[in-house]
């Protein structure tokens, strides 16, 4: 138990000082007013017009330093994914009902959002397509696997196992 939580506290660790740096590097948008019709989805949706660079949403911090710095939303994302990733390996561990559904569910969402980040045509965006396609397909086949395994453990007479 003690292992998973300190892998836990990690990785959330390192997600929250990513979190920071990608928020640091992204505030160059400010700054880059060509930019501001390209990386700013978020303040898009929210006020029409942006007039100057206090008018940008700060979620759009990082759709830039995804874009344009992508070390540490890089570093983000893989964090993310690893603090999933024990979560997933700790509910087999304990044999929760609900472990073929968690892996599931986190492969579908990043699948989906590989689709959404597909349509950006920068370094960083096609660097978070590919993290988020292949990780989420791990996902899945991790998920189909566990459920391949609890279907043929119930034909077998086996019913104490994921």
């Amino acid at each position: 138990m003690f292992k998973y939580w300190l892998q836990m506290i990690v990785g959330v660790a390192i997600f929250i000082i990513s979190t920071f740096c990608a928020w640091y590097e992204g505030s160059e948008i400010v700054e880059n007013s060509f930019e501001w019709n390209y990386s700013t989805p978020f303040t898009n949706v929210f006020i029409q017009v942006i007039t100057n660079g206090r008018d940008i949403s700060q979620l759009d911090y990082f759709v830039y330093a995804v874009k344009f710095h992508p070390l540490f939303p890089t570093m983000m994302m893989i964090s993310l994914l690893y603090i999933l990733a024990v979560a997933g390996i700790y509910l087999i561990k304990v044999k929760s009902k609900w472990v073929i559904s968690f892996w599931g569910i986190v492969g579908l969402i990043c699948v989906l959002s590989s689709a959404f980040i597909s349509i950006s045509y920068t370094i960083g965006s096609s660097i978070f397509f590919w993290i988020t396609s292949i990780s989420g397909l791990l996902f899945i086949v991790i998920a189909g696997l566990m459920s391949f395994t609890k279907y043929k453990n119930q034909q077998n007479g086996i019913t104490n196992e994921v």
